[in-house]
């Protein structure tokens, strides 16, 4: 009689659920979420490192930091790659706010490197470097940003789909690029990148990538005063909400797709400048080394922020090269450092679920 009595008790509510979305949270409440949301990950993968490898999860995450920045040749390499990522990040961002979806990244750093490298190849010791590196980075500027443009034009003059279109044009670039380095080769044919020996960018105070950073950092402070604080950065905006209204206010969205467009594709070929002049001094069909692609989460996980992103690839990189020590230090194979890392990013970009919407539960009388 008793659990009759709590069954109709029960079915007297019913328990309702719904998701609504919050008002936009404080920076700090946001932060905090992800922050809760990187604790409960490391401990996720803490139970997978026991169950799978028996491996101690505390010296496990003491390797990935030893890993990344164990010594300062490691922790100058973790900001360099920080800082290539944080570029092709800032690069695909104005596209992305736009709404235009630029999956041409990589083929876009791949076209900047290969200007890049034919500057170095046939001016290079003709020219003195000081003249030398003006015209690569201009020359990469200017191939990027045409890379950029072409799949811009046949979006606005026969609204092709740009997504499949930026795919397709990085598949063109890598066979460019891998016919290219076959030909200049040495030996000749045998596949070995032509090591660049002219137009290398300087040591600054004895560091290797200082004057990568450098550059990176002046143009994360371009790119957030040109997005936040110009009329272009403006017409960006009002341009991914709505081209209707775009237009109704009299704004040229072809112009501005057009615009942005090379402006991603520029900053895409200065990051090739920087891997191909400042980084490797060769030129391969990997240079660009998935970049392309890990930029869209570091600028969507980042609200196309650009002081956020210099976080998001930081946290990307460290993660990157802590996994990869893991695996080396206790000889796993790749899968597993790549299983962590994934952990963590899912539980990352999870959170951002919370960030933006709540779910509210109701209780609501029945009708017996």
């Amino acid at each position: 009689m008793k659990k009759i009595n709590n069954f109709c008790w029960s079915a007297l509510f019913k328990v309702k659920s719904h998701i609504i979305k919050r008002d936009e949270l404080i920076w700090w409440k946001a932060w905090g979420i992800r922050v809760i949301a990187v604790f409960l990950a490391l401990i996720v993968c803490g139970i997978v490192t026991v169950s799978l490898t028996d491996l101690n999860p505390v010296e496990m995450y003491i390797t990935m930091i030893e890993g990344a920045i164990g010594t300062s040749r490691l922790a100058w390499n973790l900001f360099q790659n920080t800082a290539i990522l944080l570029c092709v990040a800032l690069a695909v961002t104005p596209a992305f706010k736009m709404k235009f979806w630029n999956i041409g990244g990589e083929g876009q750093i791949l076209i900047g490197g290969f200007t890049t490298a034919i500057c170095m190849i046939f001016l290079g010791g003709v020219i003195p470097d000081g003249l030398l590196i003006p015209i690569m980075f201009l020359a990469s500027i200017i191939s990027g940003a045409i890379w950029g443009l072409i799949p811009a034009i046949f979006k606005t003059r026969f609204n092709s789909n740009e997504t499949l279109f930026t795919l397709m044009m990085n598949y063109v670039a890598v066979q460019i690029v891998a016919y290219y380095t076959l030909e200049w080769s040495v030996p000749k044919g045998s596949g070995t990148p032509r090591p660049l020996e002219f137009g290398q960018l300087p040591v600054l105070f004895g560091q290797k990538y200082l004057i990568n950073i450098l550059i990176v950092a002046v143009i994360t402070v371009i790119v957030y005063i040109y997005l936040k604080y110009s009329k272009q950065g403006y017409e960006i905006s009002v341009v991914g909400e709505s081209e209707k209204t775009a237009r109704y206010i009299g704004i040229n969205v072809g112009k501005v797709v057009l615009r942005t467009m090379a402006i991603s594709g520029a900053l895409c070929g200065v990051a090739g400048f920087l891997l191909v002049a400042g980084t490797d001094h060769s030129l391969k069909s990997d240079t660009s080394g998935g970049r392309g692609f890990t930029a869209i989460m570091v600028s969507w996980l980042a609200k196309f922020d650009p002081i956020f992103m210099i976080l998001t690839s930081l946290l990307i990189v460290f993660l990157q090269k802590g996994a990869s020590k893991i695996s080396e230090v206790y000889r796993l194979n790749s899968s597993f450092s790549d299983i962590i890392t994934g952990i963590i990013i899912f539980f990352i970009i999870g959170c951002e679920f919370f960030i933006n919407y709540k779910i509210k539960f109701n209780k609501k009388e029945a009708n017996v």
